[in-house]
């Protein structure tokens, strides 16, 4: 069932989320998140996003894997990207590393909105998959910061956060029209109440 996105100002998009009883029956809420994922064009989304404040988000990012890639490098990741569909429940990020890139991010619940964040290129993490059973893996590259990203969401970080205090302000009139539903989106959003 496609969901709702929850859009930016509202208050579960900043609260740092609650951990998954192990074991827990999540292959509703999993394929729900996915047929809204996918509604929305999306190659990520997280709990929060769909108005439930849990450790949990999906990832697909197949579409950056029909690239052309430019280089050996981008080829090599492009293909690994190629099957990056994953689901992540109760993550924690143990360690990230390697050297800081900036990339162009965007998020279904800031829609319109695309800005060059910095992360770290390697992401180790922990997590259970949605058999339940236990994973430690280690990312590099768009696959490290599109869970990065998502891991962001559940302990209620926006990408917008990561941007100056003068790219916050030239932003401001834009995030309060998403806030007040003044935003065109080819999929379904929930604003906060007028």
């Amino acid at each position: 069932m496609i969901l709702p996105v929850i859009a930016y100002g509202s208050p579960v998009l900043r609260r740092e989320c609650e951990e998954f009883e192990e074991g827990e029956d999540l292959s509703k809420l999993i394929a729900d998140m996915h047929d809204t994922m996918y509604n929305a064009s999306g190659v990520g989304l997280a709990a929060p996003q769909i108005g439930q404040a849990k450790r949990l988000f999906i990832v697909d990012a197949s579409p950056f894997g029909e690239e052309e890639p430019e280089n050996e490098i981008e080829a090599k990741n492009f293909e690994i990207l190629k099957d990056f569909k994953k689901v992540f429940i109760n993550p924690i990020i143990e360690e990230e590393s390697g050297k800081e890139w900036g990339f162009s991010e965007g998020c279904l619940s800031i829609p319109g909105i695309r800005e060059k964040v910095t992360r770290k290129s390697i992401v180790r993490i922990s997590y259970f998959d949605e058999n339940w059973e236990f994973k430690e893996e280690t990312y590099t590259g768009i696959a490290a910061r599109i869970i990065q990203h998502e891991y962001d969401h559940i302990e209620g970080v926006l990408f917008t956060d990561y941007l100056s205090p003068l790219k916050k302000r030239l932003l401001k009139r834009k995030l309060n029209d998403i806030t007040k539903g003044k935003v065109s989106v080819n999929y379904r959003m929930k604003f906060l109440p007028k």
